[in-house]
């Protein structure tokens, strides 16, 4: 195999994302070491260098801590929190609907009342994420606020991409469990207290404080799902968000400890190496995909951890604008070049119109994001993407 060291990339080359493959990685496995060793490799063939950034995805971090939890220990979870009995009522307020990112959350929620009632309310006509719950085209023009899931024409229910109706969807995994099944389509969070619940689990990623604070202003007996195992042996700082169905009857938490993990791995990389990198630990990318409508984003944020050199915003002068100007003054080439390489590397106020449309983003969101197209969710085979010429 010949190797491509970086010394043999043309120096006209900018900024750069490569995945790493890796083995699989399972429960008990040292990560650190793990990721440290395709780094020792790459700086062996001249690929990790000063100023590069390593990204992690969370789902190879959090199996290798083992970081598990099962159906029945969240309904008990679920229980202890709320001082429910088995044969009570629970309202679920807009959850999105996803088989992998829900549906075992859902299963636990239904576990934790066998006996008794889920009421689960849907925002319509998609969740907040962007996935649809119920045909844009039949709500147009209506003025309903409250639609009975019984009401609904079965395929006016069906999701576009995937085919999966999910209201009967949700409706069957409460049944299964034992207890029955309430299904609403609103907008207004506080009809859920209409329903005459015991306790309420404010189920949305982004919105869950603005929610939970709208419902608690009526109802007090209400917790979004970060209040779930956010502490423990098994944890994550944003409790059940953030987790993933897994086998058999396990929820893969998101990581635990993560800027813990990120420095000792960074401080391994200088110690042994000799090279200053900078880590995230990413999940889902921050975009939205503009075919289906979907925010891809069902984590609460695109990274779990970062270093902290990556605590700041990425900002930029407007080439275009600044190109445009300098042609149009009569520069030359060479000195328009000249003249946006000193642009650059000059520190200008946030109002100066050299960076008009470069809109400020977190460094890290845009580092996780770029890392999640290139791995392709971990589909490719490389949990680790490797950064470079992106802080320069």
């Amino acid at each position: 195999m010949k190797l491509v060291h970086m010394t043999d990339i043309p120096d006209y080359v900018g900024p750069m994302a490569m995945g790493l493959e890796m083995g699989v990685i399972v429960p008990g496995m040292d990560i650190i070491e793990e990721v440290f060793n395709i780094l020792e490799k790459s700086h062996q063939d001249s690929l990790l260098e000063d100023g590069d950034v390593v990204c992690i995805t969370e789902s190879v971090v959090a199996r290798a801590q083992d970081n598990y939890v099962t159906v029945g220990e969240v309904s008990q979870q679920i229980r202890e929190t709320l001082d429910i009995s088995k044969d009570g009522k629970i309202g679920v307020v807009f959850p999105i609907t996803s088989r992998n990112r829900f549906s075992m959350i859902l299963q636990s929620i239904a576990g934790a009342v066998p006996d008794g009632k889920v009421v689960v309310q849907m925002s319509f006509p998609c969740d907040e994420v962007g996935n649809q719950t119920i045909s844009p085209g039949y709500v147009k023009g209506s003025e309903k606020e409250i639609i009975e899931a019984d009401e609904l024409p079965e395929e006016q229910c069906e999701h576009p991409i995937t085919g999966v109706n999910y209201i009967k969807y949700y409706q069957e995994i409460i049944e299964d469990m034992g207890a029955e099944a309430d299904i609403v389509l609103c907008n207004d969070p506080q009809h859920i207290i209409d329903r005459d619940p015991d306790a309420v689990i404010a189920a949305d990623i982004h919105t869950r404080f603005a929610t939970k604070e709208t419902i608690c202003k009526k109802f007090d007996n209400c917790i979004t799902l970060c209040e779930l195992f956010n502490e423990g042996e098994a944890c994550s700082e944003w409790g059940l968000l953030g987790s993933n169905m897994s086998s058999g009857d396990r929820l893969k938490l998101a990581p635990k400890d993560g800027s813990d993990v990120l420095k000792k791995l960074q401080e391994r990389v200088k110690g042994r190496l000799g090279v200053q990198i900078e880590a995230v630990i990413y999940g889902d990318g921050a975009y939205k995909d503009p075919t289906s409508g979907i925010y891809e984003l069902a984590d609460p944020s695109v990274t779990v951890a970062a270093t902290d050199g990556l605590d700041c915003f990425r900002r930029g002068v407007k080439y275009k604008y600044l190109a445009d100007t300098l042609h149009h003054q009569g520069r030359g080439i060479d000195e328009i070049e000249d003249i946006l390489q000193e642009k650059k590397d000059t520190d200008k106020s946030e109002d100066s119109m050299e960076k008009e449309g470069t809109t400020p983003r977190r460094m890290e969101d845009i580092l996780g994001s770029l890392a999640d197209l290139v791995s392709g969710s971990a589909d490719a085979g490389t949990p680790v993407v490797l950064v470079k010429n992106f802080l320069n």
